[in-house]
């Protein structure tokens, strides 16, 4: 079978390796001049099973009002006139309730383990290094309020088969000697051994060429011009050599949609509505001054919602949530605080170990911001759409690298007719069809140049 996949981030690439594992052709398209060059490109690093939790709960909505309030909130709602915005805002509210929080973490932890076994099996198969660390993710908290919750969350993981366990602080600063400095601060923390973190667009770059050394046709740097659909099924899909201007028609068996957030707006034109917003997050990667005092253990800051990783001879913060749109400006006034805000907490937890100066104090911060494609669930959609050759592999949210390799795998899986080990079919929302497309041509937000 002949297909061709949109997007090149870890949700595609990892599709296409799955199923030129099975034996079909595989064209990959992006727009990007490589793959990993957006969502995927700079990211939290983590491959964080025992954290894959969804945003909605039960305390949710009143913890985003206030949040609304602060340029530095972990999920910052910005109100737009899009009524596609309110929609998913509506759908989310939905489920910040007991009930659906149960539902929805137990098909995100399956959904995780299952990932991690995937990729754990394409690194075996391939040795692709980058910068792994098989060294856990520790929890750690600076309000006893949040630390007396610790238990209840970290007994969620374990019914699902998580050993994420609550520890003491003196047990914390023996698993991550690093945070000593900080120790005044903390109350206490929960670890989970079985996590680990490593680069994510290396992985997904290294993995590309692999694809392409064993028969895949790469189109990067390709925009999307045009799905033609005749409503049962995609013809062919236009796409555009950014260098040269050329128009090319491609033709396949089957055609899979991974392009992130942008995934909703370019079903939109052949009809097809996913339930998809983009979730704004920001990273910030710095140099490190102390390597012999950094910390190899990938860690979460229960206080600002942010997470640390190391990666070789730099350590990566990253975090925040901004539901604005398809935002992907840096230099906004709001966007730097932001970014200064994740630099600010490195320097507070390990003081001198990396180099956090400003640009304008002679630093040089690798600042970066994509967008997270959100469900109201988190639960991402893989399976086919209402066309007969059309399949989706999107809305992962926060947890594209950790669910990145098992959705990869779960959809190769479905296309080549054989039934996952876990049930992967569209729950709580899944896509609809609209009687007439939206438009005929897709126009969505450009991403900036690095990304």
């Amino acid at each position: 079978m002949q297909v061709t996949i949109l997007g090149a981030g870890i949700i595609g690439v990892s599709t296409a390796w799955h199923l030129m594992q099975r034996g079909h052709e595989v064209t990959l398209v992006d727009r990007q001049a490589d793959a990993a060059l957006e969502t995927s490109f700079a990211n939290a690093a983590q491959i964080s099973v025992s954290y894959c939790e969804p945003w909605a709960n039960k305390d949710a909505p009143l913890k985003t009002l206030k949040w609304m309030f602060s340029d530095e909130s972990p999920l910052l709602f910005r109100p737009q006139l899009d009524w596609a915005q309110w929609r998913w805002g509506l759908q989310f509210l939905a489920q910040c309730n007991d009930a659906a929080f149960e539902r929805n973490v137990a098909q995100l932890v399956a959904l995780g383990s299952y990932s991690h076994a995937a990729l754990k099996a394409v690194v075996a198969d391939t040795g692709i290094e980058y910068n792994r660390l098989e060294r856990g993710i520790a929890h750690y908290y600076t309000d006893r309020k949040s630390f007396d919750g610790a238990a209840e969350a970290a007994a969620v993981m374990q019914r699902f088969g998580v050993k994420r366990r609550v520890v003491s602080l003196s047990e914390l600063l023996k698993i991550e000697p690093a945070l000593g400095a900080f120790a005044e601060h903390i109350v206490g923390g929960t670890y989970t051994q079985s996590d680990e973190s490593g680069d994510a667009r290396s992985f997904t770059q290294q993995l590309a060429t692999l694809c392409g050394q064993r028969g895949a046709r790469l189109m990067f740097g390709h925009d999307i011009q045009r799905l033609d659909s005749d409503g049962r099924e995609i013809r062919e899909v236009q796409v555009r050599d950014r260098q040269s201007g050329q128009v090319r028609v491609l033709k396949s068996d089957a055609f899979v949609v991974a392009c992130g957030s942008y995934t909703t707006p370019l079903l939109k034109t052949i009809g097809v509505d996913v339930p998809i917003y983009p979730g704004k997050g920001y990273s910030a990667t710095l140099p490190l001054l102390k390597p012999e005092r950094a910390p190899e253990v990938s860690m979460i800051d229960d206080q600002l919602k942010i997470a640390v990783s190391r990666l070789g001879n730099q350590l990566r913060v990253a975090g925040t949530i901004e539901l604005g749109g398809f935002d992907l400006s840096l230099e906004t006034p709001l966007a730097r605080k932001r970014c200064d805000m994740l630099v600010r907490r490195i320097e507070q937890v390990f003081p001198g170990v990396a180099d956090t100066r400003t640009p304008e104090q002679g630093g040089d911060p690798q600042y970066w911001c994509g967008l997270r494609p959100a469900t109201p669930t988190n639960i991402p959609l893989i399976g086919r759409l209402p066309l007969r050759n059309l399949w989706i592999n999107a809305g992962h949210g926060t947890l594209g690298w950790t669910h990145g390799a098992g959705s990869g795998k779960a959809l190769a899986e479905l296309i080549h007719g054989e039934q996952p080990a876990m049930d992967f079919g569209f729950r709580g929302m899944p896509p609809t069809r609209r009687s007439t497309p939206v438009s005929s041509r897709l126009r969505v937000a450009q991403p900036p140049g690095q990304a």
